[in-house]
């Protein structure tokens, strides 16, 4: 037989045996279900507080939802320490969660979508954004609910109520966390234990220092040198001398913290918070009210029988959390249901290291910070870099029929800061990963993490944020269309416009240097060598599962054992990225965009500065470019006058529109702007 015939042959048949697998996994899940006892998802949800809105017939509901769960259900079972969490009379495990709904009053004017925006540390503004104005006209419901567990109840912040893990003897769960210190005021000498930008997630076992490991490092990669267990105290010395008034949640230092140096405090912490159940608690809300009726036990539904549809929104942190959200399975509720028929997560590039034994959701994409090592990638990759086999972020709702419809969105800065390229090449960097037909992705080049104000200043200010001037480029105007796209592919099945991202095989992801980027030699700006972080492989421990981003963290602070590679976008003669869904100012650029920028000043000085891009901007005149040494075309070379640049601008915009990448009254929004503006005036 011809080799390929029988290549093509057993491909076929495993594919066909894989399929066979999942049908008799959903099947048997399914019968499994059936066979458990039907709890309750919801026990009440309490209506607290309704009052009007506007003058577009809205009302604001805000409450509480209170849910209980069972630790040996197997859609449950994925939390970690919730079988070791306290349980009430009924062998549940409770928990409580603030909600914020925005309906109609008169609910016959509803479409029937309801569209749930995950809160970020909390927060979430579900009145001013254009996107949300629209859906407001349409009829739709909007919802926001706590899933942080570890955030303090505060006016305007939506919050999570958790249990505390214990062992079965009722004594407390002890581990090793990590915290680090730096760029405080000279003279400080006490500084609160922060994880996450969060104090008070995991307070010692015991204040004793000898238990307990501070260091201090010049540089990153410098020396570790340890301080002395009698030169530092769990302890405020604010108000008294050292070794001051003892404090679980605040280290002082004997002779005060250098800002020369980067502190990092090793300890035994105890009492976790079972944070994963903020997953289910996201869950069980949306499914109460997608499928509950008016009154179900003792928990009414004010949106009872008039939802159809559900999308679900999340920036950046809570990016990261639709993704775990599906990964770990969440997408199906405990009846079987699909949760979320679509998903937006925006400027995401990692799982939420939420499911983790002293978790510290807030934490970002920083040095130690855990995330990445899990399945991000929308296809199945076999991570032969770790040593993993394939997997996919859809394995368990593929499995179940429950997979919603994907539109993925980030720009530039998250190649940079958030490590976004193992999403779209894997940790061997050497082949580009399909997307499945039920995801769309849109990466937008030159844009800072979330996009910039936007505006056409050809000549912006520096500010102290940044060793360069923040990038005004913004990615808000194609965001905006491509969630509406992403509502109408759910509602009605109108695919989306194609997807728009950069790849290996056209030669649009490489290494980032500025050699093999192609980045321009401009005076007075840093060349984008070394302005990465870094995609480390870490060890940390063998309780903790590395594809799920879950279990228990045994080794603080982790090992590094290797740095893996990864990849950004090439860009053009003027440094600008050249691939994605680019905006109206990124076709028609008054300088550089870029997706980084550079610390000014402090301990990490000269490194990629987290969220904030940068705008170089181009000279003037061909005699400001000759005489700056800027190897770039001035504005006056390559636009002429302010009425050709207007007019590209108009093409440009009509371009996007035509690409359905850009909405109309944006466009004419964006023209009027570049009309008015003084570029070449």
């Amino acid at each position: 037989m011809d080799v390929s015939v029988f290549r093509g042959s057993l491909e076929m048949s495993m594919s066909a045996l894989r399929s066979a697998l999942r049908a008799a996994f959903a099947a048997s899940l399914s019968l499994l279900l059936l066979k458990l006892p039907a709890y309750a998802q919801l026990t009440r949800l309490a209506v607290e507080r309704t009052e009007p809105l506007g003058h577009d017939g809205y009302e604001r509901l805000t409450g509480h939802a209170y849910g209980e769960l069972d630790p040996h259900h197997p859609l449950n079972a994925i939390i970690t320490d919730l079988e070791l969490a306290p349980r009430n009379a009924r062998g549940m495990v409770e928990y409580a969660a603030t909600f914020t709904i925005l309906k109609p009053a008169d609910m016959t004017r509803a479409s029937g979508v309801l569209l749930y925006f995950v809160p970020n540390r909390g927060r979430i503004d579900l009145t001013r954004d254009a996107f949300v104005v629209d859906a407001r006209a349409r009829g739709h419901v909007l919802v926001a609910s706590g899933w942080q567990g570890d955030l303090d109840p505060a006016a305007g912040t939506e919050t999570l109520s958790v249990p505390v893990a214990k062992n079965s003897d009722g004594s407390s769960i002890t581990g090793p966390v990590l915290a680090r210190f730096s760029d405080m005021a000279p003279g400080t000498k006490t500084l609160p234990i922060l994880r996450g930008g969060v104090a008070g997630t995991a307070d010692p076992a015991n204040l004793d220092t000898h238990e307990a490991t501070l260091t201090r490092r010049a540089s990153e990669s410098g020396p570790v040198v340890p301080l002395r267990s009698s030169d530092w105290a769990f302890a405020d010395c604010g108000q008294t001398a050292f070794p001051g008034r003892p404090d679980p949640r605040k280290v002082c230092v004997k002779d005060g913290f250098d800002p020369a140096y980067l502190y990092e405090l090793v300890y035994t912490a105890k009492d976790p918070e079972v944070l994963g159940i903020g997953f289910a608690a996201t869950r069980d809300l949306i499914s109460h009210l997608r499928y509950g009726a008016q009154t179900s036990g003792a928990a009414t539904n004010p949106i009872a029988s008039s939802i159809t549809s559900t999308v679900s929104f999340g920036n950046s942190q809570s990016g990261t959390y639709l993704r775990a959200f599906i990964r770990l399975g969440f997408n199906q509720d405990l009846a079987g249901r699909i949760v979320f028929d679509g998903s937006n997560p925006n400027i995401a590039a990692r799982l939420l290291a939420m499911n983790i034994r002293f978790a510290a959701p807030s934490g970002g994409a920083q040095m130690y910070d855990a995330g990445i090592e899990g399945v991000v990638w929308w296809s199945s990759y076999e991570d032969q870099a770790r040593g993993h086999p394939a997997a996919s972020i859809l394995d368990r709702c593929t499995a179940t029929g429950t997979c919603p419809k994907v539109v993925e969105t980030f720009g530039s800065a998250e190649f940079f800061n958030q490590r976004a390229s193992p999403t779209l090449v894997g940790t061997s960097a050497d082949r580009d990963i399909p997307l499945p037909p039920n995801v769309r992705r849109y990466v937008f080049p030159g844009v800072r993490h979330g996009g910039g104000p936007g505006g056409f200043d050809a000549d912006p200010e520096l500010d102290d944020c940044c060793g360069l001037p923040s990038n005004p480029n913004s990615s808000n105007e194609s965001l905006r269309a491509l969630r509406a796209a992403l509502v109408d592919w759910v509602v009605s099945g109108t695919l989306p416009p194609p997807s728009q991202y950069p790849r290996l095989d056209r030669g649009e992801l490489v290494s980032p240097t500025r050699a093999a980027m192609g980045f321009p030699a401009i005076p007075g700006v840093p060349l984008p060598d070394g302005i990465l972080n870094p995609l480390y492989d870490y060890d940390f421990g063998s309780e903790f599962d590395y594809r799920d981003v879950s279990g228990v963290i045994t080794l603080q602070p982790p090992v590094v054992r290797r740095v893996l590679p990864t990849l950004v976008m090439k860009v053009d003669a003027d440094g600008n990225e050249v691939a994605g869904v680019a905006s109206v100012l990124h076709q028609v650029p008054l300088g550089t965009y870029t997706g980084w920028n550079t610390v000014p000043s402090g301990f990490f000085e000269g490194g990629i500065l987290t969220n904030a891009g940068s705008f170089i901007p181009f000279a003037r005149s061909r005699a400001d470019r000759l005489a700056a040494g800027d190897p770039r075309p001035s504005l006056e070379e390559r636009y002429g006058t302010h009425e050709r640049y207007v007019a590209l601008v108009r093409a440009a915009a009509e371009r996007l529109v035509r690409g359905r990448y850009l909405l109309q009254d944006d466009a004419d929004r964006l023209i009027a702007e570049a009309l008015a503006s003084d570029v070449l005036k």
